[in-house]
C-alpha cells in the first residue's frame, strides 16, 4: 500500500517563533510523526488586523459634517476656521433674510496623509426674522433630507455605499448669545427639535467678553434650563479610562475650548452615534410608515418579499381605486359640463328667437314709419305742386291789367 499522510493542527503546541511554520505529517500505518520546517517571510497573526483596518480607513479617507446653527454674526465662521486651521470662503450674510436657508459648503482637507472631506452647513438668516416661529423647519427639512438620500442609496439594490458622499450631519455646533441671562424661546424650541436628530452641543460663543463669574452663573443657568425643558444635548462617552477625565470636563463646559479634544478625542464617537442612534431612529419611523415591521401579525419571523408583495397589491388597489373614481368623477364632469351646455345652448337659442322678434317688430315698425313718410311727401309733393301751379296762375292774372296801363 502507498503511504497515507494526515496534516494535524497544532494549535495547542507551544508557541514558536513566528518566522517559521511548523507542518506535521503522520504516517497511517506506523503512526510516526515528521516534522518540516518552512521560513516565513515576515510576522503573521490576526493581531494585524487593526493596521489593515487602519491602512484602509487612510486610503479611503473621511467625511465630517458640521452643522452651525447661530444668529447672524455670532462668531461661526470664525471658530470653524479656528478650528480646522484654514481659512474657510464665507460671505458675508446681511441681517435681511425674509427667511431661513441652509448653505454648505465641502472642503477637501489633509493632515499627515489623512484625508478628510469637511462640509461646513451654515444656517444663513437664523433669528433674524420678526416671526421666529417656523426658524427650525429648515434645518430640520435639511437633516432629514440627508437621512433620506442615505436611506434611498441604501435601499439599492446596486449600491455604493464604499464611496458614497454621507452628507448626513454628525454634530450640530449651536452658539448661543453671551446675554448672561437665560436663554431665548427660539434657542430651546429649535434644540428640543434637533435633538433626537443630531449630536447636538451649545457653545456659548464670544465667552470671552464676559467675566469668568458671569459665564460660570451662565453655563448652570443654561443647563438647569436645558434640563428642566427636556433638551437631550450629546454627551461624551466616559467610559474608557483614557478619556474619561477629558470627556467628563467637556460635558459640562459649554465653552469654544470644548472643540480643542472634539477632533482629537471623540470625532468617530460622533460618527458612530450619528449613524447608530440618530439615522437608525430615522430609519425605522420610514420604515414603520411603509409598513414593514421585524414580525407579523402572528409573530412569525418577518418576510420582506411577502411584505412588498403585499404593499405592492395595495399599492395597487388604492392606485386602481384612485382611477375609478378619477374615471367616475370626469364622466360626471362632463355629465354636469353637457347639462349645463345644453341649458346655455337653450338660454341662448331662447335669446336669438327674442332677439329675432325684436328685430322683425322694429322692422315691420320701420316700414310702417318708412310708407308714411312716403305718404307724406308725395303729399307734400302734391301741395307744393298745387301752390306753384296756383302762385303761377295768380302772377299770371296779375300781368295783363299792368300791360294794359302800358298801352295807355
Amino acid at each position: 500500500m502507498g503511504r497515507i499522510t494526515q496534516t494535524l493542527d497544532r494549535g495547542t503546541l507551544p508557541r514558536r517563533p513566528a518566522s517559521r511554520s511548523h507542518l506535521f505529517t503522520v504516517d497511517v500505518e506506523t503512526g510516526n510523526e515528521e516534522e518540516r520546517c518552512l521560513e516565513l517571510g515576515g510576522h503573521v497573526g490576526f493581531d494585524s488586523l487593526p493596521d489593515q483596518l487602519v491602512s484602509k480607513s487612510v486610503t479611503q479617507g473621511f467625511c465630517f459634517n458640521i452643522l452651525c446653527v447661530g444668529e447672524t454674526g455670532i462668531g461661526k465662521s470664525t471658530l470653524m476656521n479656528t478650528l480646522f486651521n484654514t481659512l474657510f470662503e464665507a460671505e458675508e450674510a446681511s441681517h435681511y433674510q425674509n427667511r431661513v436657508y441652509l448653505r454648505p459648503r465641502t472642503y477637501d482637507l489633509k493632515e499627515s496623509n489623512v484625508q478628510l472631506k469637511l462640509t461646513v452647513v451654515d444656517t444663513v438668516g437664523f433669528g433674524d426674522q420678526i416671526n421666529k416661529e417656523e426658524s427650525f423647519k429648515p434645518i430640520v427639512d435639511y437633516i432629514d433630507t440627508q437621512f433620506e438620500t442615505y436611506l434611498q442609496e441604501e435601499m439599492k439594490i446596486k449600491r455604493s455605499l464604499f464611496d458614497y458622499h454621507d452628507t448626513r450631519i454628525h454634530i450640530c455646533l449651536y452658539f448661543i448669545a453671551p446675554t448672561g441671562h437665560s436663554l431665548k424661546s427660539l434657542d430651546l424650541v429649535t434644540m428640543k427639535k434637533l435633538d433626537s436628530k443630531v449630536n447636538i452641543i451649545p457653545i456659548i460663543a464670544k465667552a470671552d467678553t464676559i467675566s469668568k463669574s458671569e459665564l460660570h452663573k451662565f453655563k448652570i443657568k443654561i443647563m438647569s434650563e436645558l434640563v428642566s425643558n427636556g433638551v437631550q444635548i450629546h454627551q461624551f462617552p466616559t467610559e474608557d479610562e483614557a478619556v474619561t477625565e477629558i470627556n467628563s470636563s467637556m460635558n459640562v463646559s459649554l465653552t469654544p475650548a470644548v472643540l480643542e479634544m472634539l477632533l482629537r478625542v471623540n470625532m468617530e464617537d460622533l460618527r458612530e452615534q450619528t449613524h447608530a442612534r440618530h439615522y437608525e431612529l430615522y430609519r425605522r419611523c420610514k420604515l414603520e410608515e411603509m409598513g414593514f415591521t421585524d414580525t407579523d401579525p402572528d409573530n412569525k419571523p418577518f418576510s420582506l418579499q411577502e411584505t412588498y408583495e403585499a404593499k405592492r397589491k395595495e399599492f395597487l388597489g388604492d392606485l386602481q381605486h384612485n382611477e375609478d373614481d378619477m374615471r367616475q368623477m370626469f364622466v360626471n364632469k362632463v355629465k354636469e359640463t353637457e347639462a349645463e351646455l345644453k341649458v346655455k345652448e337653450r338660454e341662448l337659442h331662447e335669446r336669438f328667437e327674442q332677439l329675432k322678434r325684436m328685430h322683425q317688430e322694429e322692422k315691420r315698425n320701420l316700414e310702417e314709419k318708412r310708407s308714411d313718410l312716403e305718404e307724406d311727401m308725395n303729399d307734400f309733393n302734391r301741395r307744393k305742386v298745387a301752390a306753384e301751379t296756383l302762385m303761377g296762375q295768380s302772377l299770371q292774372g296779375s300781368s295783363q291789367p299792368f300791360r294794359k296801363d302800358k298801352k295807355k
